[in-house]
């Protein structure tokens, strides 16, 4: 089972959206699009997993940069969660305003 990122969506994309966009690569295990917590807007990316690794595949190199509501989105393969390579890397372990604590 791959897990597969999809960002630079239009806030308006709802899953059913993203579903019907990705039809020709079923089964689709899950649909997901992932919203702020406080407003329950759509942030802007969402994530789809595919049963067939080769349809993942194919999904990525055939979607990346696919016209959806208007924007061209992107497709790539998701990172698990604790991965911040993107971030560079750095993590403060301090809380802004409060500093260490001993």
């Amino acid at each position: 089972m791959k897990k597969l990122f999809i960002g630079k969506l239009s806030f308006s994309t709802s899953a059913d959206a993203l579903r019907a966009a990705f039809a020709a690569y079923e089964p689709l295990s899950s649909v997901k699009i992932i919203s702020d917590k406080m407003t329950g807007r759509s942030r802007g990316f969402g994530f789809i997993e595919l049963d067939d690794n080769a349809m993942a595949a194919s999904a990525i190199s055939e979607m990346d940069g696919a016209m959806l509501d208007g924007r061209a989105i992107a497709v790539s393969e998701a990172r698990p969660q604790g991965d911040n390579s993107r971030s560079g890397g750095f993590r403060s372990g301090y809380r802004s305003g409060g500093g260490a604590r001993y």
